[in-house]
């Protein structure tokens, strides 16, 4: 979805001042490429799957996007400004 690097790979908004670099496949799973992606988005990704969840996603953007706490979160945050940041909710 995200290929474009002035474009954050889990929402697809233009990104702001501050653009953070997620490794999709985390390094602590042998993970070395990163995609930009806003503050907020990071912070929801990593509130949201674990690092074994998100090794077994890899790099497959659209996997996470279709879990329903993200496409939640995306549509909600489509319409804010790319530097927006509020708390993020932690998993339960």
């Amino acid at each position: 979805m995200a290929s474009d690097p002035l474009q954050c790979w889990l929402c697809a908004r233009p990104l702001g001042r501050r653009v953070e670099w997620h490794h999709p496949v985390p390094r602590s799973r042998g993970g070395r490429e990163t995609v930009p992606v806003h503050p907020i988005c990071h912070r929801t990704i990593h509130a949201t799957f674990s690092n074994a969840e998100l090794a077994r996603h890899g790099h497959d953007g659209e996997a996470l996007r279709s879990s329903p706490a993200i496409a939640r979160f995306v549509a909600w945050v489509e319409r804010k400004p790319p530097d927006f940041h509020a708390p993020t909710a932690h998993k339960r």
